[in-house]
């Protein structure tokens, strides 16, 4: 059941910011999508890194 309710509130949140990025001006949109690739990246690389460390 929470599962459900997480998923229910992750789509929720993404149907909020979908529609702030639509009133954005594309560069900004744009710059808000490079700042979370990167950070997910480096989140990625991390968690990468403390699995092989934890071995």
């Amino acid at each position: 059941m929470r599962k459900m309710i997480a998923l229910v509130a992750a789509v929720a949140l993404l149907g909020v910011v979908l529609g702030a990025v639509a009133h954005i001006p594309l560069p900004v949109s744009t710059a808000a999508a490079a700042v979370i690739a990167v950070w997910l990246l480096v989140f990625a690389v991390r968690e990468r890194h403390a699995r092989r460390a934890a071995r």
